[in-house]
């Protein structure tokens, strides 16, 4: 903390011309005002909620001076002085905060939580640590096409004891990925003050055990920031390379405007309002003879009359207006899916070999899509799929990466923020938990509220049947077909895998494609060699009947057909999903109202299971034509065993015999 005897900032101007200096304190000056500015309207209750910046602009304008234009900055929400630098229409930024459609997300999120392409700013999300990882993946695309760009990334001291902080250092440090790191330290957490969030002397000491270099700096000294990320981002761009800079600051309003400053001891508070960025700074452009109370105060009109302007343009926008119709096709970047017919040469292919074969030919077609898991470049994978992958196509391509779900789905997340496809394989689907909160919050999300698809594929090898026990043999789909945004692939056959993976490839958004261990080189099929593709939200009927619809995926598909081939009497139409999000309620229904009973196997446990929608659709869509209640099959409702006797159990293919006989004779 300041030592309140040594509260003068001093400047050292070094080669900075007038008109630099003059840049730097208008930028600091114009962020300050528009401040003041929203807390007046916080009150009058014309904005909902303000998190305010008052004494660090100094970072936010600095880096941002340091920084050329085309290169991405992700702020947090007290950097202002990012957005305004980067001179977005105050306009807009007013309408943002007003929930106001000509605002970044149609009012769908507030603050600062949007993005731009136009001014490669990418906004935060309440969840502080992703937009690390996010920021790893912009860099990663700037190394791959040789961009010579440098990428800054913001989050403050509490951020920093966030696991996402420890993932992305550590990746942009094996990767040698250009990022600069900018830690706001301000002291405080909210109301936990950094004693209470580590125990290093400086943030900047934790550089030292990433093997990167770290600085720490006067936050509150524009020309020192302005100065030294200058020469940091040029040796960046020459060197890529991650650099970790901790920013010495404070925050001197509340964590926002309703929690105060009361956990704040007055001495602390008194010496920081000495080291003022704004007021400091100013004193000095005034003793050097390069800022004239003239100057200042034709400034502050200009700012203020700007302020104003664009207000009143805000103000005047009418409230925003939407349809169910509109929201929901922002949910998903539109896509015009193209369909490639497949040749009439195949071969016989295992179901992992069909899904290794369709991801080789997905490599081929799009010449930067980029593979990122653990073990899969030299050993191949743990199921071997991209076995010599690193070799055809590089490792720059096949990326081994640390064991950090969280950090590599965010830097897919990155890479589609620059253009780039990527497909993530979570070494079992059971692992993605450690990467949960960017995909639900950050890959499902981002379209709907800023326009940003994120063009990733998570491939998920999943299921029991194996003896793999609780932490290896999950089938987690329902956790994903419960979120908006995302996509659920879950394929039974060889050449289904295969056709799907590719569209799902080129699908712009972000997919989770389910592959069931059980499968991979059990279950054989004539697959075409060629690339071809396969629409999503389409059922494949197997089987057609009068007696029952039985409506399955994955393994439960191939229990379905054994349990058909024994019992040659019951006539059923057996529909294998594939597709779970979207899905394909027409031909469900359709069969459903001709047989007039249905039946759904998951291997999933029972209680919120997809089998639980399917059948509350059912009995909602087609209730006038059912002659039985709608049956669900599931696992038992408890974690997965490992020995086979257990398994077995506890597995929906031992009952699905007995509940589709009970069902025919209801």
């Amino acid at each position: 903390m300041l030592n309140s005897t040594k509260s003068n900032i001093t400047y050292d101007k070094k080669n900075l011309d007038n008109k630099t200096l003059l840049e730097l304190y208008k930028n600091m000056l114009k962020p300050r005002l528009i401040e003041e500015k929203m807390l007046i309207l916080l009150r009058q209750g014309k904005i909902s909620k303000w998190f305010s910046g008052i004494g660090q602009e100094a970072i936010s304008i600095g880096v941002t001076m340091a920084l050329r234009k085309e290169e991405y900055i992700l702020p947090m929400h007290r950097n202002l002085g990012v957005f305004t630098t980067r001179q977005i229409p105050l306009h807009r930024l007013f309408s943002q905060w007003q929930g106001k459609a000509n605002g970044f997300t149609k009012g769908r999120d507030r603050s600062f939580h949007f993005g731009t392409q136009e001014f490669n700013i990418v906004g935060m999300i309440s969840h502080l640590g992703p937009q690390l990882g996010v920021a790893d993946g912009i860099a990663l695309a700037s190394l791959l096409k040789n961009k010579k760009q440098v990428t800054a990334v913001f989050t403050g001291d509490g951020g920093t004891s966030e696991g996402d902080f420890h993932e992305a250092l550590n990746v942009a440090s094996v990767w040698q990925l250009p990022v600069i790191f900018c830690v706001e330290n301000n002291g405080y957490g909210l109301s936990t003050p950094t004693k209470e969030q580590y125990r290093c002397k400086d943030i900047a000491d934790r550089g030292k055990g990433y093997g990167i270099d770290s600085f720490i700096l006067d936050g509150n000294n524009i020309i020192e920031v302005y100065n030294k990320v200058s020469k940091l981002a040029e040796s960046v761009r020459k060197r890529p390379r991650p650099i970790l800079i901790e920013f010495k600051t404070f925050r001197m309003r509340g964590h926002e405007e309703a929690s105060g400053t009361k956990y704040v001891p007055k001495d602390l508070m008194n010496a920081w309002a000495l080291k003022d960025p704004l007021v400091n700074y100013q004193s000095f452009l005034r003793d050097q003879n390069i800022l004239s109370e003239k100057q200042e105060l034709k400034m502050k009109e200009e700012i203020v009359h700007e302020i104003n302007e664009h207000l009143k343009m805000a103000y005047a926008e009418d409230p925003i207006v939407s349809s169910a119709s509109d929201e929901l096709n922002d949910v998903y970047k539109s896509y015009e899916y193209e369909h490639v017919e497949p040749k009439e040469k195949k071969a016989e292919l295992r179901f992992v070999d069909a899904i290794s074969e369709g991801l080789r030919q997905s490599m081929q077609k799009h010449k930067d899509l980029v593979i990122m898991g653990q073990d899969i470049a030299e050993y191949g994978g743990v199921f071997k799929i991209t076995d010599g992958f690193s070799k055809e196509f590089g490792k720059h391509r096949v990326r081994n990466t640390p064991i950090c779900e969280s950090a590599i789905v965010e830097a897919g997340m990155g890479l589609s923020i620059a253009g780039i496809k990527s497909v993530v394989e979570m070494q079992f689907a059971d692992f993605v938990t450690s990467g949960f909160n960017p995909v639900v919050n950050y890959l499902a999300k981002s379209h709907y509220r800023w326009n940003q698809n994120a063009d990733v594929v998570l491939r998920m090898p999943c299921g029991a049947g194996i003896a793999a026990g609780p932490f290896h043999s999950q089938t987690n789909e329902a956790w994903f077909t419960k979120t908006p945004g995302l996509k659920v692939i879950y394929p039974a056959f060889p050449l289904d895998a295969k056709g799907l993976l590719a569209t799902a490839i080129n699908d712009p958004n972000p997919v989770l494609f389910f592959e069931h261990k059980a499968l991979y080189r059990t279950i054989r099929q004539d697959v075409p060699t060629d690339y071809y593709t396969i629409p999503f939200g389409k059922a494949a009927l197997l089987s057609e009947g009068n007696d029952v619809t039985i409506i399955t995926y994955g393994a439960g598909v191939h229990w379905a057909l054994e349990t058909l081939d024994k019992n040659s009497d019951i006539n059923a139409d057996l529909i294998d999903l594939r597709s779970l999000q979207p899905l394909d309620k027409e031909a469900i229904f359709t069969s459903v109202k001709k047989t007039g009973r249905a039946i759904i196997l998951q291997e999933d446990s029972l209680f919120g299971g997809i089998a639980s929608d399917i059948s509350a659709m059912i009995m909602e869509e087609c209730f006038e034509s059912l002659d039985a209640p709608v049956k669900r099959v599931a696992s038992m409702e408890t974690p997965i065993p490992f020995i086979n006797q257990l398994e077995d159990q506890y597995l929906s293919k031992g009952k699905f015999e007995i509940a589709l006989k009970e069902l025919l004779e209801y």
